[in-house]
């Protein structure tokens, strides 16, 4: 039926819809497919032999000698009803299912009524008018049928027009639920003397959420509008209330805002097969302009905590409005840079699109082969307030002056270089480290600080789709600090004085997880974080988190 309604050439698309409707509907059961083509099923005819019948309303199949047939080929050689198949070709000569038949009666019907209606009803002979008229009749419940399939496409596609968000727009988002808790833990905090002082206010089991909605908008076919709106509830909490490091606990899927913010509004325009631009005033950092090579990088599919997300260095600045560029400069090779500022939309001093906290940054992303991702980045960054705004680790280099209440500013330099190994389908195994060196424009000395994390990820473990991962790692840490007296953190937290130095201890995370790809769309992935040392401090007790993840896309 399909074919034939292909070249019915009347009734266009819902026409074709019906087709397909039919085919749908279970109906098939008595045609048969070739190349594409729907013809009856063979044997056309029992084996015993058909008994005698009087009426075409009783055969199953039209065939070439019935009468009906050649009434309406007589029909579509004389008013063209039926242009042919795709193929220019007619095969008249075969034997047609009912509908089939129907559905090409149904067509010299509305050819005759229009030229009826046009005034040319002098082509239509009395004798024609008879023939089409008896073929109704015998006919009928067919005719009936599909075109009551017609209605019923034709109202569903209305229904589905009428509720179209958009045919330039895309929709898409998605929902992360975590229920985590971390254990009991005390720390050596006021002052760090050796002693633990102080028990973590954060450890009830507690439930975060974050909802994500995604507007891709195709202004051109090279160019697209892309915004971003989230909304999230709930926090680990920080352990302690104080300048030691407070960000070891952090998760990647917190985002409290309470009330729905705009996460991302940028234009992106592919200038070249071989160069992207992107520019907006939310959602331009060095995350979203950069390739990463760990491929499940991801905090709603990835690893659980912030800080195994990717290297702490491309996070600072905490970018929202800029330019980057993505240029594809040889076939194994691209480079990605971006200038991006943290309060573009803010006039005040200090702030801006460049007089406040903005960050300059360059990657190199190398594939020598089809299993080995390398990239080597630099980042230039100036703090208003001493802070790089990683949230992961040591991330405040200054002290906080008690007289003015804010922290001298500084200007970083970092570096820092991600690798990754297909080592086989099922295992992956990867490694990045960072260093940055900071200084107080207009005085003497520098704070230094390294990171690095090892990690094994493990693709379709036990079940296509499903993914673990291992990530051991030391988040930044201040390992030299010599700025002016009273500028240092590390001492200042030992003894008020903040004289020269780094931390005294190295914190370590460890952490596991496991995601269960239950459908294309929902995922759960429980998961352990193990800290020895949290803050970089000896004495202080480790911290094990417990997390359930559970992620719905759309």
């Amino acid at each position: 039926m399909l074919a034939w309604l292909l070249i019915a050439g009347v009734n266009g698309v819902a026409q074709k819809a019906l087709a397909q409707e039919y085919i749908n509907t279970g109906t098939t059961q008595e045609l048969g497919v070739n190349n594409d083509n729907i013809i009856p099923s063979s044997p056309l005819l029992p084996e015993e032999p058909m008994a005698q019948v009087t009426s075409v309303s009783q055969l199953k199949d039209v065939q070439p000698n019935d009468w009906a047939f050649q009434a309406l080929q007589s029909l579509v050689e004389r008013y063209g009803c039926i242009a042919g198949y795709p193929d220019s070709s007619y095969r008249g000569n075969r034997a047609l299912t009912r509908y089939e038949f129907a559905a090409g009666v149904n067509a010299c019907l509305d050819r005759i009524n229009e030229l009826i209606t046009t005034a040319t009803s002098d082509l239509v002979t009395r004798d024609d008018l008879a023939k089409l008229q008896k073929l109704q009749s015998e006919f009928a419940a067919e005719l009936a049928t599909l075109r009551g399939r017609v209605d019923s496409l034709e109202a569903r596609t209305a229904e589905i027009e009428a509720y179209q968000f958009s045919t330039t727009t895309k929709l898409s988002g998605l929902l992360i639920v975590g229920i985590q808790g971390r254990t009991n833990n005390r720390g050596d905090v006021n002052p760090r003397d050796g002693q633990k002082d102080t028990d973590d206010a954060g450890t009830n089991i507690d439930v975060i959420s974050l909802a994500q909605l995604y507007l891709t908008s195709q202004i051109t076919p090279r160019s697209y509008l892309f915004t971003g709106l989230l909304a999230g509830r709930g926090t680990s909490g920080p352990r302690f209330t104080n300048s030691v490091s407070r960000n070891d606990v952090l998760l990647g899927y917190e985002f409290p805002t309470d009330n729905l913010i705009v996460s991302d509004l940028n234009f992106h325009w592919l200038v070249t097969d071989k160069l992207a631009v992107m520019v907006g005033t939310e959602g331009v950092s060095m995350p979203a302009a950069f390739r990463g090579p760990n491929r499940v990088e991801s905090a709603a599919t990835g690893p659980l905590s912030y800080f195994a997300q990717r290297n702490p260095i491309l996070n600072m600045g905490y970018g929202h409005g800029g330019i980057a560029i993505d240029w594809q400069f040889a076939k194994r090779a691209s480079l990605q840079a971006i200038y991006t500022s943290y309060q573009p939309g803010n006039p005040g001093k200090g702030s801006g699109l460049f007089d406040g906290t903005t960050t300059t940054g360059v990657q190199l992303l190398l594939t020598p082969t089809d299993t080995l991702d390398f990239s080597l980045y630099y980042v230039n960054n100036y703090s208003s307030d001493g802070c790089l705004l990683t949230f992961v680790g040591d991330e405040c280099l200054t002290t906080v002056n008690t007289s003015t209440g804010k922290s001298a500013p500084l200007q970083t330099n970092a570096v820092g270089a991600t690798v990754t190994w297909q080592i086989s389908p099922s295992i992956s195994a990867g490694a990045w480290g960072g260093y940055t060196k900071s200084y107080i424009p207009g005085r003497s000395g520098n704070v230094e600080t390294t990171n690095y994390m090892v990690f094994l990820n493990f693709p379709d473990l036990f079940a296509k789709g499903n993914l673990a991962g291992i990530y051991v790692g030391q988040p930044p840490k201040i390992t030299s600090s010599n700025l002016p007296i009273g500028n240092n953190v590390p001492d200042f937290v030992n003894t008020g004085l903040g004289r020269a130095g780094g931390q005294p201890g190295t914190t370590t995370q460890i952490e596991a997880f496991y995601r269960f790809q239950l459908t294309n769309n929902i995922s759960i992935t429980p998961g352990i974080i193990h800290i020895l040392e949290p803050g970089h401090t000896p004495d202080s007790d480790s911290v094990t988190i417990g997390i359930v993840r559970s992620t719905f896309s759309f």
